[in-house]
């Protein structure tokens, strides 16, 4: 059995990922922040306690997340991948109005929950001399849309660093690349955006399919790439 690490993997698409990798009997540790979500997640799987692993875990301090890493490990004996889904918008601001809390927001909760969580998790994989490593960006650090301009920060600061890393992994058995999702057709982006047309827009099980694709032995050869999920948006 392979394991992987999944940070905020209760949300939208947590969900669709999380039962697609338990029926390849892979083993899972995640981390969710509203438990609402956990126990939402926990019926969805009705889970095997030796399969699954769920902590809350604050993903902007780095000691909590290096803890759950490590406790993942030495639970499960390995792990074989991360799968960092950690991640918020905040919109409606260009950079003259953005302030201090809103920025720091989103620097929290895209950029350092994945630094923290890369960063714990790198030396386990190259002891272990293989692994995968998934980062979610976005579409918008390509884009740069404004109204958004934290956003678009944080996101492209997800893409160098995963670029960063895959640069360090070369010579290795270890990938590092991040996922480009636009709007991913979930409650809570409906919400957000109430009257926008979501009929086009990918589904979490679409895009859990890739994120499954490049956690397989068959993505050996994908590096530091950055993997457009746009649907028809």
């Amino acid at each position: 059995m392979k394991t992987a690490i999944v940070t905020g993997g209760t949300g939208g698409l947590g969900r669709a990922l999380a039962p697609r990798l338990i029926a390849q009997d892979y083993r899972l540790a995640i981390t969710y922040l509203i438990p609402e979500e956990a126990e939402t997640l926990e019926s969805q799987l009705a889970p095997d306690p030796e399969q699954v692993f769920l902590r809350r875990v604050d993903s902007s301090d780095p000691e909590a997340v290096t803890a759950f890493v490590k406790d993942a490990a030495d639970r499960f004996g390995s792990v074989d991948a991360l799968v960092a889904l950690v991640g918020g918008w905040a919109g409606g601001k260009d950079v003259e109005e953005t302030d201090d809390v809103r920025f720091e927001r989103m620097i929290d909760l895209n950029l350092r929950s994945t630094f923290y969580a890369v960063r714990a998790v790198l030396p386990i994989l190259r002891a272990a001399g293989r692994g995968r490593i998934v980062t979610v960006g976005s579409r918008a650090a390509v884009d740069n849309p404004s109204g958004q301009a934290a956003f678009n920060l944080a996101k492209a600061a997800v893409v160098s660093l995963t670029k960063s890393v895959a640069n360090e992994l070369r010579g290795t058995e270890i990938t590092a690349n991040a996922l480009l999702p636009s709007l991913i057709n979930t409650p809570a982006t409906r919400e957000a955006m109430p009257y926008s047309d979501y009929v086009d827009w990918p589904s979490p099980e679409e895009i859990a399919a890739v994120i499954d694709f490049m956690l397989s032995d068959d993505s050996a050869v994908l590096n530091g790439a950055t993997v457009p999920v746009y649907g028809n948006t």
